[in-house]
């Protein structure tokens, strides 16, 4: 079934009329990601052209994803914006509050005992204001989108970062805060710095034990997790149209993971196949009709170095598996080096755990590819040396898998099937064979491994890799195992040597499900009643933040100066905080916990200027709040890395922290702050990251005179009574300076809809 058909028949309809406008206005050939861009713009045709890494522009998406986690703020926001129904189609997807323990039939049971209050709300929120809703099981949003909603040439935003998978069907699709959401949903605008283009030219194919996900895998280690920012990643040429749909949804999800805006295919047959498999046969004819105007002008891929800011070019005959890791995501290693250099940096080469799934690797193909692998190993009788948990991307998927005899095949190495959910790609994950912070080693075929990421210990190394990789090595039980050339002893003691992995694009019966999990919302919702306790723990309505005095924030403190990585699962953890991401106050008790102090190179642990004794970060920024005091928290770069998260925004605003100074943000985060009514700030000059000290005071000395492309002066005041001042960078335009001055972007929405 088509989704909001006559929507996308509109965007078409318009489709060839803007693109010709954004041609003559710019005066040359589009990329696919201006085309987008330029028919989505909130006033319609294109009147100029637009500088890319520069201009702040208004877009109008044509649609809204949300997960459960991210969805009760989102929601709660909205709430207050004064709207009966949202704007534009929109979806809550409940794939983040089902932890992985024992099964897939029993954790469900469980999540929606322990979460039932928060689905409730989501599901009686989402009928009110007409927002299609996915129960607990019915799969992870991204794979779900994919399914169902994605089409390309569109334009979609989703309050997780990996919104951006939804570019393997050809989509720009971006991850955002909620505020962002809300005020698409509310009807208004959405704000964008038109982004800079890096193309990847993709030649040759894929062949062996070679997927998908090497090709990300590599690109993350050319750019590293902040060479994409600001930036659209597209990628193009022969080696492109060969991917599968699926396959291109994989790379462009990980985009996440080299900060890029987002990342995107132009239109080929592979779509046209995915959107006939997956019951779309209306959109894939539609997108026919136009489908010139759903990719580059050819002059653009025949000369793309005119035409992107940055290109690379990765040949796929030549390019070899990798697995990436540790702590990292684009430490980028193929597969034949990684014993070495495990060895050289104290890696646990023996592997407990192959995890299969998440929204980045969770598509039929993959499950197949896999369980070639798992097969292999029951067939030639190796026993496998590690634990297998696997995670199917959605109900349809797994019913899908089941009937064709996939499960089977991975219930026989010893696998447990997991939910169709995120799981323990977000810390969702009940690890009962390790205890304490012991040092272990896990291979994935998610998207991100920071420290603590899927289970909460520092010390357990996670690789990425594709599932086929992960596959292989679980059954070795040693990330030094190369399956390209070493071979394994089976339980007759025969050196047995695993062929190359065998996979299937598209089930040759078709798709099947009998619960997909969708719930349609009521048309008129007015009457559908919301209730959140007075004494819930897990929900708690907003008050809003208070507007800007008007006048220099003097005599702030330092709460903490955060040592190198800082991304947003260390500004607010996931794994068992996400119970309360609808409790703003209660979630709040996690708010930089996982921030390393610059001092004394601990967590959670920084000097108390009111009395010189040390705590806990929010307790101590607690008691600064009780008196008044303004705080301060300093980072390096890409600063709020990660997930989309904008509660690593709201609690620090909730508890009185006024600004954040760093060397770079991360993109979302960012703007993040910003629409929270927070100071983003940057140095100037990085060095100046080395003057702050543990006991300094700070006077933002000419924040009267905030205004646009106008750095403002810091005057540091040290405890000896010594001073430095220095100048600090950002990028507000008119229009976010008004939400610091009203108090939120929220509160701005209010005023203008009262």
């Amino acid at each position: 079934m088509a989704f909001d058909i006559d929507m996308i028949k509109k965007v078409y309809s318009q489709v060839a009329e803007r693109v010709n406008t954004a041609r003559e206005i710019t005066g040359k050939p589009l990329t696919l990601a201006e085309k987008i861009l330029y028919t989505h713009l909130w006033d319609g045709k294109a009147s100029k052209a637009f500088t890319r890494g520069k201009d702040y522009v208004d877009f109008a998406p044509d649609r809204i994803a949300c997960q459960d986690a991210t969805a009760q703020m989102a929601l709660l926001q909205f709430m207050q914006a004064g709207k009966s129904k949202v704007a534009v189609p929109t979806t809550v997807h409940c794939d983040h509050l089902i932890q992985a323990k024992s099964g897939a039939k029993p954790d469900l049971k469980s999540a929606n005992s322990t979460s039932s209050e928060v689905f409730d709300f989501l599901e009686s929120v989402s009928n009110k204001y007409g927002i299609g809703f996915w129960k607990p099981g019915a799969g992870i949003i991204h794979q779900v989108v994919l399914e169902n909603y994605a089409f390309p040439g569109g334009m979609m935003i989703g309050t997780d970062s990996h919104t951006v998978n939804a570019g393997g069907l050809g989509m720009v699709a971006i991850g955002v805060g909620g505020a962002d959401a809300v005020d698409v949903m509310a009807g208004m605008a959405w704000e964008l710095k038109f982004p800079k283009l890096i193309g990847v030219k993709l030649t040759g194919k894929l062949n062996g034990w070679t997927s998908a996900k090497d090709v990300i895998l590599k690109v993350a280690g050319i750019l590293t997790v902040k060479g994409g920012t600001g930036c659209i990643v597209e990628y193009f040429g022969p080696g492109a149209k060969a991917l599968s749909c699926t396959g291109k949804g994989t790379i462009c999800n990980m985009g996440a993971e080299i900060g890029a805006t987002t990342s995107t295919f132009g239109y080929d047959e592979s779509m046209d196949r995915y959107l006939r498999a997956t019951g779309r046969a209306e959109v894939a004819d539609a997108a026919n009709e136009v489908k010139e105007h759903l990719t580059a002008d050819p002059e653009v891929y025949a000369n793309p170095e005119d035409y992107f800011d940055q290109l690379i070019e990765i040949d796929l005959d030549t390019l070899r598996p990798h697995l990436n890791g540790p702590f990292t995501p684009d430490l980028a290693t193929p597969v034949g080096e990684l014993g070495e250099k495990a060895r050289k940096n104290d890696w646990p080469i023996k592997v407990d755990w192959g995890l299969i799934g998440s929204c980045t690797n969770s598509s039929y193909e993959d499950l197949t590819r896999a369980a070639s692998i798992a097969q292999q190993a029951v067939a030639k009788k190796i026993k496998p040396k590690s634990d297998f948990g696997i995670n199917p991307g959605s109900e349809q998927i797994r019913f899908t898998a089941e009937r064709d005899g996939l499960l089977e095949v991975f219930e026989n190495v010893g696998a447990t099937i997991f939910t169709n959910a995120c799981g323990p790609c977000i810390g969702q994950w009940d690890r009962s064979d390790l205890k304490g912070d012991e040092k272990n080693t896990i291979v994935h075929s998610f998207n991100r491994n920071f420290s603590k990421r899927a289970d909460g210990n520092p010390n357990t190394h996670a690789f990425v890799g594709s599932p086929e990789m992960v596959a292989a090595i679980a059954i070795s039980g040693r990330l030094d195992f190369d399956p390209m050339n070493d071979t394994l002893l089976n339980e007759e003691g025969v050196e047995i040597k695993l062929d190359e992995p065998k996979g299937i694009e598209l089930p040759p019966r078709g798709f099947d499900v009998e619960d997909a999990g969708y719930l349609a919302p009521e048309e008129d919702g007015s009457h559908v009643q919301i209730k959140v306790a007075e004494d819930s723990e897990r929900l708690e309505l907003l008050t809003p933040f208070e507007p800007w005095d008007g006048k220099n924030i003097m005599g702030a403190k330092l709460l903490i100066k955060a040592f190198g990585k800082c991304t947003t699962d260390h500004i607010s953890m996931a794994g068992p905080w996400l119970r309360y991401r609808g409790h703003l106050d209660n979630i709040s008790n996690n708010c930089l916990i996982g921030a390393v102090n610059a001092y004394n190179k601990k967590t959670n642990f920084v000097k108390n200027q009111l009395d010189g004794e040390y705590g806990g970060v929010p307790d101590v920024q607690r008691q600064y709040k009780a008196k008044n005091i303004p705080t301060v928290v300093v980072g390096d770069h890409n600063y709020g890395e990660g997930s989309s998260r904008e509660h690593a925004a709201m609690e620090p605003r909730h508890l009185g922290v006024r600004a954040v100074i760093v060397k770079s943000f991360a993109r979302i985060h960012e703007t993040n702050l910003k629409k929270q009514g927070m100071l983003g700030l940057t140095f100037a000059n990085e060095a100046d990251y080395d003057l702050i000290q543990e006991d300094d005071t700070f006077n933002f000395i000419d924040l009267e005179h905030f205004a646009p492309d106008t750095p403002l002066t810091l005057e540091i005041v040290h405890k000896d009574g010594t001073k430095d001042t220095i100048k600090l960078n950002h990028t507000y335009n008119a229009s976010q300076i008004e939400w610091f001055k009203e108090g939120s972007a929220l509160n701005l929405i209010k005023k203008q809809n009262t």
